[in-house]
């Protein structure tokens, strides 16, 4: 991790609270994000402590990348103990800035008692909770982000995204309080290599399997594709993998899907590079970081036109945006790219060149001028 150390004088104290660490085993990008750039500033001399959530049987602290992590309770016990343990253990630590990652929904912090806060919001769920949870408590999540706008309106904002930034205008966040940093790619592991390229067409899904992700509409896209040599393979866990597995059998096509589960970062390395394209037709997403892994890797990707991904995919240059749920556009993306293998690799190139712009260490350098921006602690003042 690189950038310029802090001085002893101009190091802040930072405080950042989110639901889940990395090492949570329902981690995903929102816990990425937080670790490769907070852990960043802590490896510039910034005092970082997070306070999240844990799991059964975890250890109740930890140190992850220079940040001193505390758990509290679970995932289901989090946002009702949280608060109590920040008077317990927090109030008195004289932070300087608290971060509250809100990337599941708000523990509202502003009613803490809490040091200058920066809201971070890589998405808001709105009506896509109801894709996934059940009508009760989707209605629980859509009714804690409304007053959002109210409770956070003398807060700082950090948006990974300009559709997200736009989401929160349109509830009523002033513009002018949001700054747009994107989030960073690691172009050092994600790299091309043609030849891994498979022979024949292979698609990747790599994510979640949950309901919201779409995943059923990427199946329903390479069944209709009507490209009998291809494969598609499905990388992650989640509690719609049953479903999806009958999915592929009914639609038959289930000889040539594979699902791989959880795979580790050298399995997730291979993928990309073998696949011919990524795949991804999620309704709404904060960016789309694996849109970028996929184009660090030399890949081009297919997704639907959704808020937060059509940023990270440039169509026609670094792969195709269809409109989000229309399956015959997104099967004739894959036809496409299943006849022209030099077509891949031009849109390969271009990938690989539009994922070289955006790094870590930018996200945290901007991310650390926006705190001290917010705490009136400009560097050298």
């Amino acid at each position: 991790m690189t950038g310029t150390a802090a001085r002893p004088g101009d190091r802040l104290r930072i405080a950042v609270v989110n639901w889940q660490c990395r090492e949570n085993p329902l981690a995903g990008g929102a816990e990425i994000h937080l670790h490769e750039i907070f852990g960043r500033l802590a490896s510039r001399g910034h005092q970082v402590t997070l306070l999240c959530g844990g799991w059964p049987g975890c250890p109740p602290r930890a140190t992850l990348d220079g940040i001193d992590v505390h758990r509290v309770g679970t995932r289901a016990t989090f946002p009702l103990l949280v608060r109590k343990h920040w008077h317990a253990h927090f109030a008195d630590r004289h932070f300087d800035v608290l971060v509250e990652d809100i990337n599941k929904v708000p523990v509202f912090t502003p009613w803490w008692q809490a040091p200058p806060i920066v809201a971070l919001v890589p998405h808001l769920f709105g009506g896509t909770a109801f894709q996934e949870l059940a009508a009760p408590l989707a209605t629980a999540v859509w009714l804690a982000e409304r007053p959002l706008p109210v409770v956070y309106r003398h807060c700082a904002f950090e948006a990974i995204s300009e559709s997200t930034r736009d989401d929160l205008v349109s509830r009523g966040v002033r513009r002018d309080r949001i700054r747009v940093i994107f989030p960073g790619i690691d172009t050092g592991l994600y790299t091309p290599d043609l030849s891994q390229r498979a022979d024949r067409p292979v698609f990747a899904y790599l994510g979640r399997l949950k309901k919201y992700k779409g995943v059923d509409l990427v199946l329903r896209s390479f069944a209709q594709c009507g490209v009998p040599e291809a494969t598609l393979e499905i990388a992650g866990a989640g509690e719609f993998r049953a479903e999806l597995e009958e999915l592929a059998r009914t639609l038959g096509v289930d000889s040539r899907v594979r699902f791989l589960g959880r795979i580790d970062e050298t399995q997730k390395c291979a993928l990309l590079r073998r696949a011919w394209a990524f795949v991804f037709a999620s309704p709404k997403e904060g960016w789309g970081i694996t849109n970028l892994e996929a184009a660090a890797s030399g890949t081009p990707v297919i997704a639907s036109n959704s808020p937060g991904i059509r940023e990270s995919v440039r169509h026609g240059e670094t792969g195709f945006l269809v409109p989000h749920g229309d399956v015959a556009a997104m099967a004739e993306s894959m036809r496409y790219l299943s006849g022209e293998r030099a077509l891949v690799e031009r849109l390969g190139i271009a990938a690989r060149r539009f994922a070289e712009a955006f790094t870590w260490d930018n996200a945290a350098t901007e991310t650390e001028a926006h705190l001290r921006q917010v705490v009136g602690k400009e560097e050298g003042r």
